[in-house]
């Protein structure tokens, strides 16, 4: 097994065991989890695993995180008759698989959002891009305001199943709440990260001017970026 494929089985496993005692009610709403000093001796695993999963319960909406304070538990909301699963998403195919149902849906979305967004809507992608970029200068994982960009795109569809479905999916669908993509794109996490910010705002200044194929275009080439590069990485994994 490759060294990727064994972490993202540890981290898989640490998200399951939380996962566990969160809906156990062993950690409750407000509840702190234990420090990532703590996770790493009861679970023997490294820093890297345990800050995967914290991103990874973050996405999947379990936990929030307070920079310096540590990461606990919210509310818990009414469970959905279908979710994909943390653990559904540990391997790179799993990733992908989610990737290409996100450029069908998304492209179109970026399309109708040109040609229906309104002036809210182009301010809140506007503040989603902006955060993204304070939370990529402060070394943050960006997971929070990306998908509030790809979720405000839903919204100006106007149509509420766009809306609904994405939301339904949730954050997790943001790759790297799963693994960390920037190693098959970059030298850095950060040099990374703006490139998908700079990928983003090409889409938003698309909707911008009502360019319906251009936003079409800039979506597709944005998530087909991260597809293909996650499928050399899985190739050259399997080959290792």
């Amino acid at each position: 097994m490759s060294a990727l494929r064994q972490r993202e089985t540890l981290t898989s496993q640490l998200v399951k065991a939380l996962t566990d005692r969160i809906r156990a009610g062993e950690l409750k709403p407000g509840d702190r989890l234990p420090t990532e000093q703590e996770l790493n001796e009861e679970f023997k695993v490294s820093r890297t695993v345990v800050r995967e999963a914290i991103s990874s319960l973050r996405a999947a909406g379990l936990v929030s995180t307070q920079q310096g304070v540590g990461a606990f538990v919210l509310q818990a909301e009414s469970a959905p008759p279908f979710r994909i699963d943390n653990v559904d998403l540990s391997l790179l195919k799993d990733v992908i698989a989610v990737l290409e149902l996100r450029i069908g849906i998304e492209s179109d979305a970026a399309a109708l959002a040109a040609q229906r967004r309104s002036e809210t809507h182009l301010a809140a992608m506007r503040d989603a891009l902006d955060r993204m970029t304070a939370a990529i200068d402060a070394s943050d994982d960006a997971v929070a305001p990306d998908f509030d960009f790809h979720r405000t795109i839903a919204e100006a569809t106007g149509n509420r199943h766009f809306t609904h479905l994405f939301s339904y999916l949730g954050s997790l669908l943001i790759p790297r709440a799963r693994v960390q993509t920037f190693r098959y794109f970059a030298a850095d996490r950060q040099e990374y990260l703006r490139r998908v910010n700079r990928e983003h705002e090409d889409i938003y200044q698309a909707i911008k001017r009502q360019d319906q194929e251009a936003a079409r275009s800039a979506m597709r080439l944005h998530l087909s970026n991260s597809r293909e590069r996650l499928r050399l990485a899985m190739t050259d994994g399997d080959s290792a």
